[in-house]
């Protein structure tokens, strides 16, 4: 299994991915609560690399509107990273996914586990 780290330097665009996030929240009696949450979507940029201030874009459709989510990499409450597919992709950028008439598939490759 590989390590968060790892897992990490391996993003690319194209990539379908689950990112779990701890997130504290407050209930009603004000007690402080946390908890893991995912979001998953598709990586349309990767920037900066592997440098300290290195961030990826993923964006994902729910109930027809587009969410976009930019996570730094070294952020210390992300707790894992699953790769769930990985598309074909030419471009660095996949930004001409968000437009509004784009109905394409990206094409899939075989995801090694």
């Amino acid at each position: 299994m590989k390590d968060l780290k790892e897992t990490i330097k391996d993003l690319k665009p194209g990539m379908t991915i689950r990112v779990y996030q701890k997130i504290k929240e407050l209930n009603t009696k004000g007690e402080e609560k946390e908890r893991v949450q995912y979001f998953e979507g598709i990586i349309i940029a990767k920037k900066h690399g592997q440098e300290i201030g290195g961030t990826i874009t993923v964006r994902k459709v729910s109930e027809g509107i587009g969410v976009e989510k930019i996570f730094p990499l070294n952020l210390p409450t992300i707790t894992k990273v699953e790769i769930k597919k990985e598309a074909k992709v030419k471009r660095a950028k996949l930004y001409f996914l968000k437009k509004p008439g784009y109905k394409k598939k990206l094409k899939e490759k075989v995801v090694k586990k």
